[in-house]
């Protein structure tokens, strides 16, 4: 098999009080917050990784980001996938969902050929769930969304479980297709010494917007529809008290508020 992983290098959680928004551009600005891989791409990794060694063939790792994006690449070939890319340009920053599954999708197609691309359901930052589906649509391809089983396979249909509603649905498809996973799916693992000693002889191939052959009105913050209106900060004007004393002393300080502020019957 020849399977295709994107991910997406988002910003750490831990430091994200650090983000702000361009007022220009009304994109957001990262700064220097260090970056870690897309939970949910983590469990697309795992998902390459389990179809490898059962049936054999080649992971590539594609993602689309600043040229620091690369340790994230680097740390999914230590986990075991076989070749990463990089799709870095400033051409490419500022894109929404469209334009960044349309870049993905172009780095695809000069990749060559594949049978299965697997995403994460959606990322931490962006949220949108709309990249993986819409990767599919510029490569006209099948889409199944919110995967979290992967069953056997009888060599032409590919039967997979997803999320629906209040339940689940059993999808038989072909390949070639696209799959975005759910964290149900499986538990991803650890790096180990082994896997990052041999990530050290894997190298990275970087493309920008001239390999990928575009013109730049296609990509990044020109090429995406999404047009952002206006924002701002709220203002919740909420005051803090903490309750000082023993556990009775502070539920009866509590009782005597809410009671003050009508909210007991």
């Amino acid at each position: 098999m020849k399977i295709v992983v994107c991910i997406k290098a988002v910003p750490d959680p831990k430091e994200a009080d650090k983000i702000t928004i361009d007022p220009v551009t009304k994109t957001l600005t990262r700064g220097n917050i260090p970056f870690v891989i897309n939970p949910l791409d983590r469990h697309a990794v795992e998902a390459a990784l389990q179809l490898k060694q059962t049936y054999g063939g080649t992971i590539t790792i594609l993602s689309m980001g600043p040229p620091a994006a690369g340790n994230i690449v680097k740390e999914c070939l230590a986990l075991g996938a076989d070749q990463g890319i990089l799709l870095s340009d400033r051409a490419f920053g500022g894109a929404d969902a469209y334009a960044t599954a349309y870049t993905l999708a172009k780095g695809i197609e000069r990749n060559g050929v594949f049978d299965l691309i697997l995403c994460g359901m959606a990322s931490s930052d962006g949220a949108t769930e709309w990249v993986g589906p819409q990767i599919a649509s510029f490569l006209d391809i099948p889409v199944v969304t919110m995967v979290n089983e992967i069953a056997d396979n009888d060599s032409e249909l590919w039967q997979v479980k997803t999320a629906w509603e209040d339940g689940y649905r059993r999808v038989a498809i072909q390949l070639p297709a696209l799959f975005t996973v759910a964290r149900e799916l499986n538990q991803p693992k650890n790096l180990s010494f082994s896997g990052i000693i041999k990530a050290r002889k894997k190298e990275i191939t970087s493309w920008c917007i001239d390999d990928l052959g575009l013109p730049i009105e296609v990509v990044g913050l020109k090429g995406s529809p999404t047009i952002v209106g206006d924002f701002g900060t709220l203002e919740t004007g909420r005051s803090v008290e903490i309750l000082q004393g023993t556990s009775e002393e502070k539920a009866e300080k509590l009782v005597e508020i809410l009671s003050e502020a009508g909210a007991l019957g």
